[in-house]
């Protein structure tokens, strides 16, 4: 057996694994505990107990639709609305989990959680990171996802306790979201090769024009359908920008494959 086989079935498995997610999701922490302490500071502001922000932060995970939540949980009862609001906020998934269909296969019992704790930064990580031959594919998404979630529950907690203990305002705190997302798109418009900056490109586009369109209070389903279209549309030309290497999984499942019959 090989020494990258070995790894992949010893006992370094998961220390691997973390060892190479815990620095790439560190970014990412930074942006999450300012946001969640903004949320928890809303939660407490707003005079809710403390096991309401942490509770939601764990089963919801989801900062746009739990700062949403705010206003849902004080205002009138109406599950219907309540429902379609949540649909509408985070439709995004949708199309992020078509594109994750790949990349989830043969994760075994990982995949629930991979599924439930997938958000915009741990999909932008684990779709894009370039990542070692010797560490399990599985397990640095688990890993990412993981580490993604407990930092916004720390921070919706911490926020919480620090309460309106603060000395300055927080009014526009909420941006921090909105940089982190620009921040992920540079670097991966960086290091990416030049040729495969299409799908980006398309993205960009299709929600500028839709943002035209239909205002900035309903273009966000528009541009995510009109991405899905040229995706669809464009899928033959786009297939052949990518790398032979995009599933590292699967050739490394291959490589070892090829050295145990050699």
């Amino acid at each position: 057996m090989s020494e990258r086989a070995r790894v992949h079935t010893g006992s370094g498995v998961r220390s691997t694994a973390f060892k190479a997610a815990f620095p790439l999701t560190l970014p990412i922490a930074a942006g999450f505990l300012f946001l969640g302490c903004s949320y928890g500071l809303l939660m407490h502001a707003k005079g809710f107990a403390f096991w309401y922000p942490v509770c939601m932060a764990y089963f919801i995970f989801a900062g746009s639709m739990e700062f949403v939540t705010v206003n849902l949980l004080l205002s009138a009862f109406n599950p219907i609305a309540a429902f379609l609001l949540a649909l509408m906020v985070n439709a995004r998934h949708l199309f992020y989990g078509l594109s994750m269909l790949k990349p989830f296969a043969n994760t075994g019992w990982k995949k629930p959680y991979l599924i439930f704790a997938m958000c915009d930064e741990s999909f932008a990580i684990n779709s894009s990171a370039h990542i070692p031959d010797d560490v399990d594919h599985g397990w640095f998404m688990l890993f990412v996802n993981l580490l993604n979630r407990w930092y916004w529950i720390a921070g919706s907690a911490l926020g919480w306790l620090v309460g309106g203990l603060l000395p300055f305002s927080t009014k526009g705190i909420e941006f921090v979201l909105t940089a982190l997302f620009l921040v992920i798109f540079l670097d991966q418009w960086i290091d990416a090769d030049r040729r495969r900056h299409t799908s980006a490109m398309i993205g960009v586009l299709a929600s500028l024009v839709c943002l035209i369109i239909f205002g900035s209070g309903q273009f966000m389903i528009p541009s995510l359908v009109s991405m899905l279209a040229l995706f669809v549309a464009l899928r033959p030309y786009l297939d052949d920008l990518k790398p032979e290497t995009d599933s590292p999984q699967t050739d490394r499942i291959d490589i070892e494959q090829e050295e145990s019959r050699s």
